[in-house]
């Protein structure tokens, strides 16, 4: 019998006791924010029962390898869930399931099947909201404290166009929900991006 209870309070006191604390973006919050986004895909999209599980499951490991290791942490994400998930009641085919979830939200996303379409729109879901300026800015200072990134405001901007223009949802209701969203949020940084040019 699955435990989901407990695998996900094990996840999150996992996230919240080894993380770095320079990780303003790829935060507990983050974790908990994808989940949220997951579940209420999850709902529009009318997935119910076993698939449900593993895709919240997923969701809440899908960034759980930044506890080791920053550059392809999906990896360490597959291989935490590997070694964990059978204590919580999880069979081989459940976790190989859950591991190629969590492969497919690395960047460029890769979805094929419904599952994976869902975890992918949810892990990017705040870029379509209100507080896509604060969420976006807080990446901007984990890449700037981690050594990625060295670059002005107006080049960071350029690098938010361009990824916003080449970015799609992959379900209907991620579209239905975020799609005007993350225009509004483009067209606004292409304003500003302007007026600093």
């Amino acid at each position: 019998m699955i435990n989901f209870t407990a695998v996900k309070k094990f996840a999150i006191n996992r996230l919240r006791k080894e993380l770095s604390r320079k990780l303003y973006y790829h935060s507990p919050d983050h974790t908990i924010d994808v989940f949220n986004a997951t579940v209420r895909l999850a709902k529009m999209e009318k997935i119910r029962g076993h698939d449900l599980l593993l895709l919240k499951t997923a969701a809440i490991y899908h960034d759980i390898g930044l506890i080791k290791k920053y550059k392809d942490h999906e990896k360490e994400s597959i291989q935490i869930a590997a070694e964990t998930l059978p204590e919580f009641g999880y069979s081989s085919e459940d976790i190989l399931i859950i591991c190629r979830l969590i492969e497919c939200t690395r960047l460029p996303q890769g979805a094929e099947n419904k599952l994976e379409k869902i975890l992918c729109d949810a892990d990017l879901d705040y870029l379509g909201r209100d507080d896509f300026f604060m969420i976006a800015h807080k990446l901007r200072y984990e890449w700037e404290e981690l050594g990625y990134l060295h670059s002005t405001l107006k080049e960071w901007y350029d690098l938010q166009i361009k990824f916003l223009e080449e970015h799609h949802y992959f379900t209907n209701s991620a579209n239905d929900l975020r799609y005007n969203g993350k225009i509004k949020n483009l067209l606004e940084i292409k304003d500003l991006f302007q007026n600093e040019s």
